[in-house]
């Protein structure tokens, strides 16, 4: 009988929505944790200087502008309040503007900004392939189903990229990794989507199930939605990032790893002061 029920308000709802023009916001919180082992030999008061230093990084909120086919993901900056330390935090924005995605057109762009310049990465927006689950739970008032994915994750890999040893000598060592095959990194992601907003998106680059996704885990960062606005008295403007060079995924992964090489190659050359490693 409940399962009979649900169905009906699905059909309900998808009914209501497809016979109205609607748009909406939903407002995501990330919350990220920190492998702590690195910083093995620590003392508990450095590492939780650490922790205070990183939390603009590990935690942050998001906001998502959808409509029936796009939809904007954009992080929500807090500017420094006045009297507050000077200079920029570390992890405020990361150089990411916006996350763009069209369902109709299959078109994702994200807006980047990296090394003084930015870039607009548009990836073609193939259907996931999820595994969907019957297991249900409560996010808000949404009934939300489970779903998960294995996917390979082609962001780019900074913990290779600064994870060779910064020391003069190592060429030949260098040369021996660079000759390696990269290793293939998969992402294993766990998705709640309420087929009650039946929208085909959610936070971050993620979508293509029958409902909008209301929590997100992906490997060390869960991103959970805290409030939905559906059709808002003031109408939504989702705009199309077409400021910057575009540059396919795999395009823009080689650029960061010819930037970061050549930044680490003048900071272990001295050209940091006092030689500093990177």
């Amino acid at each position: 009988m409940k399962s009979v029920f649900t169905f009906l308000l699905v059909l309900a709802t998808n009914i209501l929505f497809s016979q109205n023009d609607f748009q909406g916001k939903a407002t995501y919180m990330s919350k990220t944790t920190m492998d702590m082992s690195r910083f093995e030999g620590r003392s508990e008061q450095e590492k939780k200087q650490i922790m205070a230093r990183m939390k603009n990084f590990l935690e942050k909120t998001y906001t998502l502008s959808f409509n029936k086919t796009e939809s904007e993901f954009k992080e929500n900056v807090k500017l420094d309040a006045p009297g507050g330390t000077s200079g920029r935090r570390f992890g405020a924005s990361n150089g990411k503007g916006a996350i763009y995605k069209n369902l109709k057109e299959k078109e994702m762009i994200e807006d980047v900004e990296m090394f003084s310049k930015r870039f607009l990465i548009v990836e073609d927006m193939e259907q996931p392939k999820w595994e969907l689950s019957s297991e249900t739970k409560k996010i808000g008032q949404y009934t939300c189903y489970k779903a998960t994915l294995v996917k390979v994750d082609t962001s780019v890999d900074f913990g290779s990229i600064f994870g060779r040893r910064g020391r003069r000598g190592a060429d030949n060592e260098d040369k021996k990794e660079e000759e390696k095959e990269p290793e293939v990194r998969t992402l294993e992601v766990t998705a709640w989507y309420s087929p009650q907003i039946p929208i085909s998106s959610g936070p971050d680059s993620y979508y293509g199930l029958p409902g909008l996704i209301l929590e997100l885990n992906t490997g060390r960062t869960t991103m959970l939605c805290t409030e939905i606005v559906l059709n808002p008295s003031e109408a939504l403007e989702i705009d199309k990032p077409k400021k910057g060079k575009k540059v396919d995924r795999e395009e823009y992964n080689k650029i960061v790893k010819v930037k970061t090489d050549e930044l680490k190659e003048r900071f272990q050359n001295g050209g940091g002061r006092g030689g500093r490693r990177f």
